[in-house]
């Protein structure tokens, strides 16, 4: 993990909960989408639009929960019963839907997560959870890549993590370039895979395998 904070210094702030500031209130955030909506052009009284305010600030604490939910907590019950096993676990195509923090729109894609356990594992559903977490805050690719590898390091100190991320991003498809279903592929890699490249590349592979047996 320390190399992976290293090089991204916002990460060790971002592992828990997000950054500690003083929330507007509800009200508040409803005047300033009636503020978006005049500012777009349209008439925030008008009929279908009275109450998208509500509407609106409603979907964004579900579209940002993830502020509110720790990734560390969500890996703190693990096992270490694991039957001698010491190959790679590994969940593939978790689905994520996020926001680009550049544009607030949405980037939607899967990651892939795995890691080689040293003495415990963790219930695969909650790597998925941290996933999650993460994905439901601001975000760039990169940044969030980066804080699912630190998070398994930290709580799970495996021999190696490997993180992929594929998604694409309305940012790109819907204004500037306006280049619908371009892919944006991120990978991270620690311990194991990083220092052999047979176990990177086995990870890679992993990832297109159509079948799971």
């Amino acid at each position: 993990m320390d190399a992976v904070v290293k090089r991204m210094p916002g990460i060790a702030d971002m592992l828990r909960e997000g950054p500690a500031i003083e929330r507007p209130s509800r009200e508040d955030a409803e005047e300033a989408v009636r503020t978006l909506i005049a500012w777009a052009g349209d008439d925030p009284d008008r009929e279908g639009l009275k109450d998208t305010p509500k509407r609106v600030v409603k979907a964004y604490r579900e579209f940002f929960s993830g502020y509110e939910q720790c990734p560390i907590d969500a890996l703190s019950r693990t096992f270490d019963e694991v039957g001698g096993y010491d190959d790679i676990v590994m969940l593939r195509d978790i689905d994520l839907n996020s926001h680009c923090e550049h544009h607030m729109v949405p980037f939607v894609g899967k990651a892939h997560v795995a890691y080689f356990p040293s003495d415990k594992v963790v219930g695969i559903s909650k790597l998925a959870r941290v996933v999650e977490i993460f994905a439901r805050r601001l975000q760039t690719q990169e940044t969030m890549t980066a804080q699912i590898v630190a998070t398994v390091d930290q709580v799970l100190k495996p021999r190696g993590t490997a993180v992929m991320i594929e998604a694409v991003h309305q940012c790109m498809s819907l204004r500037g370039v306006q280049k619908p279903n371009v892919a944006t592929i991120t990978t991270q890699f620690t311990g194991i895979f990083k220092q052999d490249s047979a176990q990177q590349a086995r990870f890679m592979s992993l990832t297109r395998r159509s079948d799971v047996n």
